[in-house]
């Protein structure tokens, strides 16, 4: 016996009807699943924590997470096109933070979700 699936079928069709009209969109399903894809990175997600108590330099991120700029430059692109982080230009700086509360929530989240194993 698979502990994953039922012994019998049986189908509760108000269960489905309620399922079914609160479920999110397809369109919004694809949407969240490439934002999590995103985060499916250990990289992303580092430049991510990095990034939790304020901006930094594309400079600073690569020396906090020993990676190459060039690397973390193509990383954080991702991010940005993501929405997760954005970018603040300062003559040849370019300083990058997270781009709302929603981002830091997020990573709140996962970040306790991981911490309950």
């Amino acid at each position: 016996m698979h502990v994953d699936v039922c012994s019998v079928v049986c189908i509760h069709p108000e269960k489905v009807d309620r399922a079914r009209t609160r479920m999110v969109s397809e369109g919004t399903a694809e949407r969240l699943a490439e934002l999590f894809k995103v985060l499916a990175d250990p990289t992303r997600v580092r430049i991510l924590s990095a990034l939790q108590h304020g901006e930094l330099c594309v400079c600073d991120l690569a020396a906090a997470i020993s990676a190459s700029q060039s690397a973390v430059s193509h990383q954080l692109r991702l991010l940005r096109v993501a929405r997760l982080v954005k970018v603040r230009r300062e003559g040849k700086m370019a300083f990058y933070s997270l781009d709302d509360d929603h981002v830091r929530h997020l990573f709140r989240e996962g970040l306790e979700h991981v911490a309950e194993e």
